[in-house]
This record gives C-alpha cells, structure tokens and sequence, in this order.
C-alpha cells in the first residue's frame, strides 16, 4: 500500500483547504486505522483495490468494538473524503465509501450552562488573582462571549481583535472568515490580561509572537492546554458538571436564542456552512420553556387568577 499518497492527501488537507493540525490529525489517525485493519484482514493492499466488501467489513468490525455512532460516521466521512481525492486525480477508479449510508439516530441536544452556572464558572476562574488567573478569566470571557471553536481561539492573533469596535475576525474551517462582536466583559479582561499577565511572560521568557492566548512559558496555547485550563476552573468551583470547551459554544448559542436572537444570526457568528447545523440550537432551557408557559398558556394561570379573584 503506497503511503505516499496518505501524505499526498494530507499535504492537500494542509495547504489547500486549510485544515487545522487537529482536523489532519484525526484524518492521519482514520486513515492509519484503516490501513491496519486492511493488513490484519487479508494482508496489505493496495488503496486501487480496495472495494465495498472491505468497507463493509471494516463497518461491521467497527461496531463489534461497540464504537458511538458518530465516531463511525466520522471515520467514515475521513475515508470517504480520502478516496475522493484519489478519484479527482485518477489514482482509482472508484470510491468505496461513496454510497456508505449510516442508520440515523435521533440528536441529542448539546449540553449547555445556565446563566448562573456561567456567573459561578466566572467567579472560579478569578481565583487568587495571579498573573495566570488573568488569563484563565479572559479565556473563559472570550469562548462564552464570541461561542467560537476551541482551535479558533488557540490560533487567535492580535491582529484579529479591534478593541474600538469591539470585533473580531475569526477565521474557521477551510479558512473562512467571519465578524463576531464580543461585549465589555471580554474587552476588560483582555485588557487586562494583556497588560498584567502576558506582557510580563512574554518579556520573562524572550518571546516575541502574536498569537492572544499563551502557556507560563510565553508559548501559544494548545487546545489541549485550554482544555485543561476549564477542568481547573470548574474544579474550582461549586459545579459537577464535566465541561468541554464545546460546551461554551453551545451555551453561547443557547443564551442568544433564549434571549430573543434570530436562527440566521447564531448561524453567522457560529460559522456554521448550513442552517441545519444550526438548528439543533432552537431548543430551550427547561426554565425558558417554564417561564413562557406560565406567561402565555392560558390554563397554567387559571386557577391563579380565580383565586384572586376570590
């Protein structure tokens, strides 16, 4: 099986579609997956001759290992993408993976925090007010005030934030670029942490770089490291929920929609290509939905106005 063209694909991933290391990585990893599960099943093969009845194999052999449904869909949509490429430049024929159709599952809807579970993350976050504790506050302001992705906010310059207007341009997958505004909250603990927390690391350890956020050495962050930054937040606080930084984009999301913002709007500032993306979001919060029920639903208060009445 001919490796070079795993690195030709990457290559493509990289430099023409502009994929993040993350995104490449977990394509590298789908397709070395493959690859070794095809010399396990019958020896190596070349990529030209692989056909639908590997493809059915590998599936089945995935679910026997009881993977989620969404990882087989993405390994799937990995594999799928690869064999495309291939095809475009005639290195096959065809692709094995073109009429792959997986069982839908009903969606889950996303997980999200409350208001005043956001009040009490934030309040974590300020700690003892150390120079890293600055930064971990204007981390946490700035994914619950733009709902941008994880990578999005690791790969954020300088140069993409204006202060005067208080917007950023963010650039998302396949290097698309959109405006989103973030409130005064985020622009004073920007500001502050710029003035009282990075300038000082960056002048400690010789760095000199553009990028917003940064590790106690002065280096840019990585995702991992802004996932390990919110663990210690809501350790600190009074919360048991498990959080992930994708749990700030839906909250982000949630919060606009429960507050009155149109679909189309949360689809802008979210990124999202699709509006279909977008509507897992118009769910609401069970005290939304209580509060509106009470308020609108003529029955919910019938027995109460009788009583006054009374």
């Amino acid at each position: 099986m001919k490796q070079d063209l795993v690195q030709l694909f990457l290559q493509y991933l990289k430099v023409e579609r502009q994929y993040s290391d993350d995104t490449v990585t977990a394509y590298t990893e789908d397709l070395a997956e493959f690859k070794q599960f095809l010399a396990d099943n019958g020896g190596m093969k070349e990529w030209k001759t692989v056909d639908r009845l590997d493809v059915q194999v590998y599936l089945t052999s995935l679910a026997d290992q009881h993977y989620q449904r969404t990882s087989i869909a993405r390994k799937t949509s990995s594999l799928r993408s690869f064999f495309n490429f291939l095809a475009k430049n005639d290195l096959v024929t065809s692709n094995p993976f073109a009429n792959v159709v997986l069982k839908k599952h009903q969606n889950h809807l996303p997980r999200f925090f409350y208001e005043r579970e956001m009040t009490i993350l934030f309040e974590a976050a300020k700690g003892k007010g150390t120079m890293l504790d600055l930064r971990n506050s204007a981390l946490l302001e700035v994914l619950y005030a733009t709902g941008i992705r994880v990578s999005e906010c690791a790969n954020l310059t300088l140069g993409q934030i204006d202060f005067d207007v208080q917007m950023m341009l963010i650039r998302g997958k396949g290097d698309k670029e959109r405006y989103v505004p973030f409130g005064n909250y985020a622009k004073q603990a920007l500001q502050t942490y710029f003035t009282d927390c990075r300038s000082l690391i960056m002048n400690k350890y010789h760095k000199d770089h553009d990028f917003v956020f940064i590790n106690h050495y002065g280096d840019q962050i990585t995702t991992t490291g802004i996932e390990y930054i919110l663990n210690q937040i809501i350790k600190k606080s009074s919360l048991t929920a498990k959080i992930h930084p994708h749990m700030l984009r839906h909250t982000f999301a949630t919060h606009l929609l429960n507050n009155g913002a149109d679909l189309r709007t949360v689809q802008e500032l979210l990124g999202h290509a699709s509006l279909s993306t977008t509507q897992i979001y118009t769910h609401v919060t069970r005290e939304h939905l209580q509060s509106d029920y009470q308020k609108y639903f003529p029955r919910a208060k019938e027995k109460e106005d009788n009583n006054d009445k009374n």
